[in-house]
């Protein structure tokens, strides 16, 4: 079974965030400015792009394939510069590298949909990195990546994820190619964001952790390191945690 750090570390890789400046507070109705985007894992992509019709009203449209890690994703708009991310096995995938093999049986094995990780964004991650490092946080990257299109277009970014990352609940930064549109700009809209937040059994060292790489997000007391969030479209509400 592959841990969920190298669970996430995957995700990463696939997807292909933004430094905050810390604020005073934050109401329960609100989420980071700079948030990228949210990835929701499910078993079968179907399946997820159901539950979120049922409940919202809006269908994900399909993204694009992840030959060779066996994975596929729908994509849903949050708003402008927002979105989730749909994330399952691709039933007709045939090759994969063989690191990707474990994944896959993790996201196989879920059952029920599960927030994975986040992502947030920057205009400059060679920047993030180097204030990290000053910091003295441990991370990887800036790396590149990519995906196809259904249309044929490339998607590129550069990401950039924390070596410790509280089990997913920190997020990783992503900055987007400067020719690549932004998938919120062209996934289906209708759906926002009522509640984002992070939680954990000790929130004050989760906020402390969250100050110190300048991510700003609502943290709340868990009985672990999890991910909590609502969104709601023209028929109601779909509310997930990690």
């Amino acid at each position: 079974m592959i841990s969920r750090r190298e669970f996430v570390a995957e995700v990463v890789a696939l997807t292909g965030a933004a430094v905050l400046a810390p604020r005073s507070s934050w109401a329960a109705d609100r989420f980071p400015s700079m948030l990228d985007h949210i990835i929701l894992g499910c078993s079968s992509l179907d399946h997820g792009i159901a539950l979120l019709e049922e409940r919202t009203g809006m269908r994900a449209a399909f993204g694009g394939v992840h030959p060779d890690r066996g994975t596929m994703n729908a994509l849903l708009s949050l708003g402008e510069r927002h979105y989730l991310e749909i994330m399952a096995p691709d039933p007709k995938a045939k090759t994969l590298q063989s690191w990707a093999v474990a994944r896959l049986n993790s996201l196989k094995e879920l059952t029920t949909p599960r927030l994975v990780t986040w992502a947030v964004h920057t205009g400059d991650i060679d920047g993030v990195a180097k204030k990290l490092r000053e910091s003295g946080i441990a991370f990887a990257g800036p790396l590149p990546g990519s995906r196809v299109r259904p249309d044929g277009r490339v998607l590129n970014w550069k990401t950039l994820n924390l070596t410790e990352d509280r089990h997913g609940v920190l997020p990783f930064f992503i900055e987007w190619g400067a020719d690549s549109a932004h998938p919120s700009s062209d996934a289906p809209a209708g759906c926002h964001i009522e509640y984002f937040a992070a939680a954990d059994q000790d929130p004050g060292e989760l906020s402390k952790s969250l100050q110190r790489i300048g991510v700003d997000v609502l943290v709340e007391h868990g009985d672990g390191p999890q991910l909590r969030m609502r969104i709601a479209g023209p028929k109601g509400s779909l509310e997930v945690s990690s």
